[in-house]
């Protein structure tokens, strides 16, 4: 069964961000089976909290466990630091 992540964020350094965590992640979750289904910015909050003018990504996988085989390896770790002190970033998994 398909699963997703549902990620919001607030970006508080583009530059650093699109130049150094943005093609990390999307190498490294590509080569673990995910597909990007969404990659927005501007986002407005219609209700309840999230980051006003922040942005969105889904990312689809195969399933939950690939979803946190990614999730949880040592490459996501190192990549995960690279958005340290330059976003705000909320995660869900959602599976379908």
């Amino acid at each position: 069964m398909p699963a997703w992540f549902v990620i919001t964020t607030k970006v508080h350094d583009r530059e650093a961000f699109t130049r150094l965590y943005s093609p990390a992640v999307a190498e490294l979750a590509q080569r673990h089976g995910a597909r990007y289904l969404l990659r927005g910015r501007q986002g407005r909050i219609l209700e309840g909290e999230g980051y006003e003018g922040g942005g969105a990504v889904i990312m689809e996988w195969p399933d939950a466990e690939m979803a946190m085989t990614f999730w949880n390896s040592p490459e996501y770790a190192d990549v995960k630091k690279l958005r340290e002190g330059i976003a705000d970033v909320s995660v869900m998994l959602v599976e379908g």
